[in-house]
């Protein structure tokens, strides 16, 4: 178990690592992008798309990772104001409303993503792309954090610090 607990916790690793290189990636192409603008120079059809399909994995494949770390944005004034068992029920709460959430969006991501897959799709812009390459991204980012979300209503730890403002 020990092990599959240790692969698990390198896939979310990996897919954290993956979305920060994007983001260095999406910085290039952007200076890139402004730089032969302002040479006069038409800036590679690809560069652009390129750029919008690492947003997407940016989002899908960094967005786990975030929901370990508690860094997506929430607000606290009701759970601080609570004591301490209802704020965790009501936290746990949360955390098991985002599990179902993303649980239905995994499934229908996994629609989107075999309907993508079946039919041979294609994002045609600058380049032929297959449509299942980004897709995928949907199936298995909102089940890891499906699962991300799990540990924070069986877990010890709680979703919710109890405590207002900002806690750095």
């Amino acid at each position: 178990m020990r092990l599959v607990i240790r692969l698990y916790d390198l896939l979310v690793q990996a897919m954290a690592l993956i979305a920060a290189l994007t983001l260095v990636w999406l910085m290039v192409s952007v200076v890139t992008s402004v730089a032969m603008r302002n040479f006069g120079m038409q800036p590679f059809a690809w560069l652009f798309t390129s750029t919008e399909y690492g947003l997407l994995y940016m989002t899908m494949l960094g967005a786990p990772w975030l929901v370990r770390e508690r860094g997506h944005v929430h607000i606290e004034l009701v759970t601080a104001a609570l004591p301490g068992r209802a704020r965790r029920a009501v936290s746990r709460a949360i955390a098991a409303l985002c599990v179902a959430v993303c649980l239905v969006l995994a499934w229908y991501g996994l629609e989107l993503f075999l309907t993508n897959l079946e039919r041979n799709d294609f994002d045609v812009r600058a380049y032929f792309y297959p449509r299942w390459m980004l897709t995928i991204t949907f199936p298995i980012s909102f089940t890891v954090m499906a699962i991300e979300f799990g540990r924070f209503v069986f877990g010890p730890e709680l979703l919710h610090s109890g405590e207002a403002g900002i806690h750095e």
